[in-house]
């Protein structure tokens, strides 16, 4: 292998490094996206099944 073939191969190997490192990168991105939105999700199931055990416990009396 002569220097031109070494530096050509250094090149492509460091492009295929970077775009993976790229696609890991912007998966991160969307996965935290994702953990979001599941959170906000957690929270106001948390909190209707709250208002349904407060509801169970206490029901409303007729007026």
């Amino acid at each position: 292998m002569n220097l031109n073939e070494f530096e050509s191969q250094a090149r492509n190997t460091l492009e295929q490094t970077l775009n993976q490192l790229q696609a890991a990168t912007l998966m991160i991105a969307r996965l935290e996206v994702q953990l979001a939105e599941a959170g906000r999700t957690i929270q106001i199931l948390s909190g209707q099944i709250e208002e349904f055990i407060s509801q169970q416990r206490h029901p409303p009396t007729g007026s």
